[in-house]
């Protein structure tokens, strides 16, 4: 599975538009603090003005924790009727499925069902080779098993856009990434990918007998009242309200300019990138698992322990640990997670101790591009500090 979502403020809420959009509407942009819930945050309200531009469409904010509550809008529900962004929009959410899918894995470790440090292979022998035979759970979910992304017919977004019906298995997926030579020793090296997530996915599976959206469901969403938090499985459409997500690609007629993208499959982001989600759902998720609600005991420093290894491509230390990535803003360690479809991109973040918590949507042109969106990179600056 291929989603480009990567630490907190590197290049993974991206966007780096080297041709600038058709010419947008221009239409003011809403923000909104509701009565009651906090008075307006300069730097926050100044992050999200401006929209639409050639950044983003819209952005939603929710920011909470000890010195208080924001809720921020900005930008439209769409370009073709200027209507003001709806708060309260599903959007995709990228790798941000990855921490649902790690707090699965780490449930089912507590009660027995999977071993973190049992290889992958005990599990799925018909599927992992034996030249993989030396991976472990622990490593499929920290990055570090060294198993290469899969092969994938798109090297354009504008291919992308054309292949963006395609249903992709995730067994299939699987073998054409095993089928390669493996791109580091097990544990030695650390290589953010998807393909990590998607055997986990299929591990869930494996122990419980069960769907892995069925699992998902069942252990976080329906406890915690994720009610508009869903997997779309081979649906390319957002179900319910959502924010129409656009990306600066050549159009039909050779022009450079905006194509709405919010119709898309997901199927190639499966249990590494698919979900679909709210910022009230995501805000409620991430305090319920700084809390220790949603992994409970030892099992979640799990999340919070970065692996001892350096970076396979930069050669820096390791900044991603079981489900979750750390980067030092304002002074602080965040510990959070960005997510990437095209047309969205999407963070959640916290301190450790959850005295300041952050998420946001912003509906990028570029979500997957070489560079962080500036917006985004702004409404992070502004929760917590510059890095």
């Amino acid at each position: 599975m291929k989603s480009t979502t990567r630490t907190l403020l590197a290049a993974a809420l991206v966007l780096g538009v080297a041709a600038g959009p058709a010419a947008l509407p221009a239409v003011a942009s809403t923000r909104s603090a509701p009565s009651g819930v906090l008075a307006a945050d300069p730097a926050l309200e100044a992050a999200i003005a401006g929209l639409p531009s050639a950044e983003a469409t819209a952005a939603l904010v929710r920011v909470g924790g000890a010195e208080g509550v924001y809720r921020g809008s900005s930008g439209v529900h769409d370009l073709k009727t200027g209507r003001p962004a709806d708060p309260a929009a599903r959007f995709r959410a990228g790798s941000v499925t990855k921490v649902f899918t790690a707090a699965v894995a780490l449930q089912l470790a507590a009660e027995g069902g999977l071993d973190l440090d049992r290889s992958a292979r005990s599990y799925l022998p018909e599927l992992i080779p034996a030249s993989y035979e030396g991976v472990t759970v622990r490593q499929l979910l920290n990055h570090t098993h060294g198993i290469p992304a899969p092969d994938f017919p798109a090297d354009t977004v504008e291919e992308a856009y054309a292949d963006r019906f395609r249903i992709h298995d995730p067994e299939e997926m699987v073998r054409s990434a095993t089928a390669k030579p493996r791109e580091f020793a097990p544990g030695e090296r650390q290589h953010y990918l998807n393909i990590g997530y998607t055997i986990a996915g299929l591990l869930i599976e494996r122990v419980t007998g069960d769907s892995y959206e069925h699992q998902v469901a069942r252990r976080i969403l329906k406890p915690l009242g994720l009610r508009d938090t869903y997997y779309p499985e081979a649906n390319p459409r957002i179900v319910g309200p959502h924010n129409h997500g656009y990306q600066t690609m050549t159009l039909d007629d050779g022009t450079t300019g905006l194509r709405d993208v919010s119709v898309w499959g997901a199927t190639d982001g499966w249990a590494a990138g698919d979900i679909v989600s709210t910022t009230a759902d995501l805000e409620r998720f991430t305090k319920a698992l700084f809390q220790g609600r949603v992994v409970r005991g030892p099992l979640l420093e799990e999340m919070f322990t970065l692996p001892k290894v350096t970076d396979f491509k930069s050669g820096e230390r390791a900044a991603y640990s079981v489900g979750l990535s750390m980067k030092k803003l304002g002074g602080l360690e965040v510990w959070g997670k960005t997510g990437g479809r095209w047309g969205y991109n999407t963070a959640i973040a916290a301190t450790r101790d959850g005295s300041r918590t952050l998420v946001y949507s912003v509906n990028s042109t570029d979500a997957k591009g070489q560079d962080m969106n500036e917006v985004a990179l702004n409404i992070m600056v502004a929760a917590f500090g510059r890095p």
